[in-house]
C-alpha cells in the first residue's frame, strides 16, 4: 500500500493528497472544492468537538443553530464585512424555479444573520450577556482547494456573544483564545504562536483579532483559529440596543471565536511521517488497534478478552480480524492510518500470557504483562502524546528566526521559510510591499510582546515592536 505514497519528505503536497484518501479520512465531492468525510475523518471531528463541547458549556455558553442562507442586505449591513468576504460568496437566485427578489448568500459565517436575531431579543441590560455557540457549515468559494485546509465548504463552531460592557468582551476574546490554546497544545500536540492580527489581517469589521499560528512542514504558517472584539461594529448597524440601569440607551459590545475543520489538515501535516498518519492519543479515533498474528481460535478468544478489558477503561480499542489481508498488509495499514499503539499477539504471547506494544511514533516495541495492562497502555498513551508535542516545540523553535536585515529575510522566505521575527513599524504600505516581495504576511503580535527600539525590517524607521512574519499556508 505505502509503494504508491509518495514520501513525506520529498514530496509534501502530494503525499498530503494521497494520505487523506489511504487512510480514509475523507475523498472528493462531486462538486468542485467539496469533500466527504468519511467516517475515520470524521470520528476526529467528534473527537474535538466533545472536548471543547465541554469547555464551552463549562462558561455558560450554550449551543444553537442559525439558518444556512443570509439575505444580501443583512450581509450588507457592515460595510468593511460585506466587502472582506464578497470574492468568495456563493449566492442563490433562483428557488422553487423562479428568480428571487433578494438574493440570498450562502453563509460564509454567520455574524450578520445571528445578530438581525440578537436585535430582537435584546431591549434591556437583564437581557444581556447572550452567549452562543453553533457547529455547522460555511462555504466560501475558494479558488484553489486542499482536503480539509481549504475547501468550498468546511465545518467550525463560531461563538457570537453581547455584552452590556467592553471589558465582559474584551475578556471573552481572550479567554477564547486561551481555551483554543489548550486544546491545541493538549489535543492536537501543535505549539503555535497566539497574538494580535495587524489591521489588514484583522477579520472584516472586528476592531481586533486575536489568532493560534501554528508552523507546517513546508515551513508555512496555518491560522489554526482566531477570536474577535467586534467592538460595536455589527451592535450599531443591526440595532442591538439595551436600556441600561439608568435608562439611557446603549450598543452592545460583541465577540465572535471560531476553529474549522482545516485543523484536521494541520493535525496531519505536522505528525504525518513516510510511513502516514501519526495521530496524537486524545484525537485518535482509534487509540489501539490489536492483531492477532494467527486468525487461531485460541488467538482469537485471548484478543477478544484483552479487547474487554481495554474498553471498559474507555480505551478507544479495536481488533483486526479480517481474514484476507496478510499480517505484513495489516501492519503497513494501521500504521498508515497513525493509530497511536498496536499490539500484537501470536502463539508466544498466548504462552507466556503477554503482549507486545508498537508504539506508532517511536516504532519501539516493548513485551508486557497483562498486570494493570490498561494502565500500562494509558501511560504509553500518556508519552506518546507528548512525545509528539516536544517534536512539534522544537521543530518550531528551531524554525523562527529573529532577523533585522530585509536581504536575509527575502533569502529565508525563497528558502526553508519559518517564523521570522522582525521590527515593523506598523505602516501598511511596508507591510504591503513584504507580501508583494516575499509572499510573507504579518501573522501575530505576540501580547507580551516588549516595547522596543528598533528599525523597521522594510523602510529602517523607527519601531517599537517585533512581529512574527510567515508566508500563510
Amino acid at each position: 500500500m505505502k509503494k504508491f505514497i509518495p514520501k513525506k519528505s520529498v514530496n509534501l503536497s502530494a503525499w498530503y493528497n494521497q494520505i487523506v484518501l489511504a487512510a480514509d479520512l475523507a475523498d472528493y465531492g462531486s462538486a468542485k472544492g467539496t469533500m466527504i468525510f468519511k467516517p475515520y475523518g470524521y470520528a476526529i471531528w467528534e473527537l474535538i468537538q466533545e472536548h471543547m463541547n465541554k469547555l464551552i458549556k463549562a462558561k455558560g455558553v450554550e449551543n444553537a443553530y442559525f439558518p444556512l442562507f443570509i439575505p444580501e442586505s443583512l450581509l450588507n449591513r457592515e460595510k468593511k464585512h460585506f466587502k472582506g468576504f464578497s470574492p468568495e460568496l456563493a449566492v442563490v437566485t433562483i428557488g422553487g424555479g423562479k428568480e428571487l427578489k433578494e438574493r440570498l448568500i450562502v453563509r460564509p459565517t454567520s455574524e450578520t444573520i445571528i445578530y438581525q436575531a440578537y436585535s430582537k431579543w435584546v431591549q434591556s441590560y437583564r437581557d444581556l450577556p447572550i452567549l452562543i455557540n453553533q457547529w455547522c457549515n460555511v462555504v466560501r468559494w475558494e479558488k484553489r482547494t486542499y482536503p480539509f485546509l481549504r475547501t468550498s465548504e468546511f465545518l467550525w463552531q463560531e461563538g457570537h456573544t453581547a455584552y452590556a460592557t467592553h471589558a465582559e468582551a474584551r475578556a471573552m476574546t481572550k479567554w477564547a483564545m486561551a481555551m483554543y490554546t489548550k486544546t491545541y497544545e493538549e489535543y492536537f500536540a501543535i505549539p503555535g504562536y497566539v497574538g494580535k492580527k495587524s489591521r489588514a489581517e484583522t477579520f472584516p469589521g472586528a476592531d481586533t483579532s486575536l489568532t493560534y499560528e501554528a508552523l507546517m512542514p513546508s515551513g508555512k504558517a496555518l491560522q489554526s483559529c482566531t477570536s474577535h472584539d467586534l467592538g460595536q461594529n455589527f451592535s450599531q448597524p443591526f440595532n442591538i440596543s439595551f436600556l441600561d440601569q439608568q435608562g439611557k440607551t446603549q450598543f452592545a459590545w460583541q465577540t465572535s471565536w471560531g476553529l474549522s475543520t482545516r485543523s484536521i489538515g494541520g493535525l496531519i501535516l505536522v505528525h504525518g511521517d513516510d510511513q502516514g498518519l501519526r495521530l496524537p492519543p486524545e484525537l485518535a479515533p482509534v487509540q489501539v488497534i490489536i492483531l492477532p498474528i494467527k486468525l487461531d481460535s485460541k488467538i482469537l478468544e485471548f484478543c477478544r478478552d484483552l479487547f474487554s478489558v481495554l474498553d471498559q477503561e474507555k480505551i478507544r480499542v479495536k481488533i483486526d480480524e479480517r481474514d484476507d489481508e496478510r499480517v505484513g498488509y495489516k501492519i503497513n495499514k494501521w500504521e498508515l492510518k497513525g493509530v497511536p499503539l498496536r499490539l500484537e499477539v501470536g502463539e508466544q504471547e498466548l504462552k507466556t500470557k503477554t503482549v507486545t506494544l508498537v508504539s506508532r511514533d517511536t516504532g519501539k516495541k516493548a513485551v508486557v504483562g497483562l498486570n494493570n495492562l490498561a494502565g500500562q497502555i494509558k501511560t504509553v498513551l500518556d508519552q506518546i502524546q507528548k512525545n509528539l508535542f516536544a517534536q512539534a516545540v522544537n521543530y518550531l523553535k528551531n524554525n523562527t528566526y529573529e532577523i533585522n536585515d530585509y536581504s536575509l529575510f527575502k533569502k529565508q522566505m525563497n528558502g526553508d521559510k519559518g517564523f521570522l521575527k522582525a521590527f515593523w513599524c506598523g505602516n501598511p504600505k511596508c507591510e504591503t510591499m513584504i507580501k508583494a516581495e516575499t509572499k510573507a504576511t504579518t501573522r501575530c503580535l505576540p501580547p507580551a510582546a516588549k516595547k522596543e527600539k528598533g528599525k523597521c525590517i522594510y523602510c529602517q524607521k523607527a519601531a517599537e515592536y517585533q512581529w512574527y512574519f510567515a508566508q500563510a499556508y
